[in-house]
């Protein structure tokens, strides 16, 4: 094994994109701890998925991360339609409150991730894939209880307080802890414009269907394979998990008075509040509705852009930097190209006064990317449910957005990123 480093970095936060930072430091030979608030790794939210760049950057950190993610990802359920990411259709009657749309289930577009080497829809339940990542931590590394209070430089070294009361200290930190980042605050300022999350207007209920129950419902293609449903002012997206014995349904509806007055983010939902909401969609959307298991609405809120990633020697990573709503499927996967760029970068340094050159050279490749997901997977949701203001309802023009919007997400060269990186490191400057 290769010699260890002289400095230790303290990760805050124990979700899919603190784990992999923590997995890629430690391939790395730096010393690292984990410190989570929970009393245990969990995650909320049943599916995920990830793209093609995301499952590159799990392989580029530790080829043990693609095996786990394998052995509890799921396919599209057809083999005809394995490179198929979701199947766009309208999903609402005639006689909208926009006007008419065209006729209901009409099919818009089927968008394909062909060309790159993970095709289709890649998706895992959340907590199973949590479950393998942990497998690759040592249980010295990760604590827990640990909900983050504050942070102080004394001397050459980072305190981190803790609410417990405890303290522990770091040559780094890295805030990898969500989109309530206590980390974003600290570095940001509390009173920064962009240190606290913002409602993007939109909510989401969320919820499961037993596979067979929805193909007895929907038909073996629609239930096994992905598809997004568009209407205006909401769209519905289904997809298979746990091995396909599972259909994974977000129903998405724009908040037309742009506010959510709830202390809570995620509430429990009430059956007749979804069937209010898409009253007078197509019968296979309603039949989602009805279907619906365990659900609860989740207020989707989201990150102004930030100024900057780093401060000295702390660091955001993940949700805590860039969080974004979920419409193109990208946000996690931002989050496993972070761990990537910056792993490996921390890999370069020789000693602690490095450390916050390895942090200046990732914000330089990092920032603007991550912030272009957030803006375009709003633009996204907009654009599924008839807001776009070119396209509206105008369905020859969205299927022309949607044929050409992810492959800039998808096609990444994540290795010349990281040469660009290592250049700023080095030289100061990009390629």
């Amino acid at each position: 094994m290769a010699e260890g480093k002289d400095f230790h970095v303290a990760v805050c936060g124990g979700g899919i994109g603190g784990l992999c930072l923590t997995i890629g430091l430690l391939r790395q030979n730096i010393s690292c701890k984990l410190y989570e608030a929970a009393p245990a790794f969990a995650e909320i939210g049943a599916g995920v998925s990830f793209g093609p760049n995301a499952i590159q950057a799990m392989e580029l950190i530790d080829p043990q991360i693609v095996r786990g993610f394998e052995n509890c990802s799921t396919i599209n359920g057809w083999p005809e339609k394995r490179d198929t990411w979701f199947e766009f259709r309208t999903g609402q009657a005639k006689g909208t409150r926009r006007g008419v749309l065209a006729a209901t289930n009409t099919y818009v577009a089927d968008v394909k991730t062909g060309g790159v080497q993970y095709v289709g829809q890649n998706s895992v339940h959340r907590a199973h894939f949590l479950d393998e990542l942990v497998k690759l931590i040592p249980d010295e590394v990760p604590e827990f209880g640990k909900r983050l209070v504050n942070i102080e430089e004394k001397g050459d070294k980072m305190i981190l307080a803790f609410e417990d009361g405890t303290s522990s200290e770091a040559d780094a930190v890295i805030g990898c802890d969500g989109i309530k980042s206590r980390m974003r605050e600290i570095l940001l300022g509390k009173d920064h414009e962009a240190a606290h999350a913002v409602f993007s207007g939109k909510y989401a209920y969320r919820g499961l269907i037993p596979m067979e129950t929805a193909v007895n419902a929907l038909g073996d293609e629609l239930a096994r394979n992905p598809q997004m449903y568009m209407g205006h002012h909401g769209h519905v997206l289904t997809f298979p998990i746990e091995k396909g014995k599972t259909m994974n349904v977000v129903a998405f509806r724009t908040k037309l008075d742009g506010k959510w007055p709830e202390k809570d983010w995620i509430l429990p939902s009430k059956k007749e509040d979804m069937t209010k909401d898409f009253m007078g969609w197509d019968d296979r959307v309603m039949n989602i509705i009805y279907l619906m298991e365990k659900c609860d609405v989740w207020a989707l809120f989201e990150h102004l852009p930030s100024p900057t990633y780093y401060k000295g020697r702390l660091c955001l990573l993940g949700d805590a930097a860039h969080a974004s709503t979920p419409h193109q499927g990208a946000g996690a996967g931002q989050a496993i190209e972070d761990a990537f760029i910056l792993s490996n970068l921390l890999g370069q340094v020789a000693s602690v006064a490095d450390i916050t050159r390895s942090f200046k050279a990732y914000d330089s490749v990092r920032r603007s990317r991550s912030q272009r997901v957030v803006t375009t997977s709003k633009e996204a949701g907009c654009l599924y449910e008839m807001e776009d203001e070119e396209v509206g309802s105008d369905l020859d023009k969205a299927r022309e957005n949607l044929l050409a919007r992810y492959d800039w997400i998808w096609r990444n060269d994540l290795k010349a990123q990281l040469r660009e990186a290592k250049n700023v490191m080095l030289n100061g400057s990009r390629i």
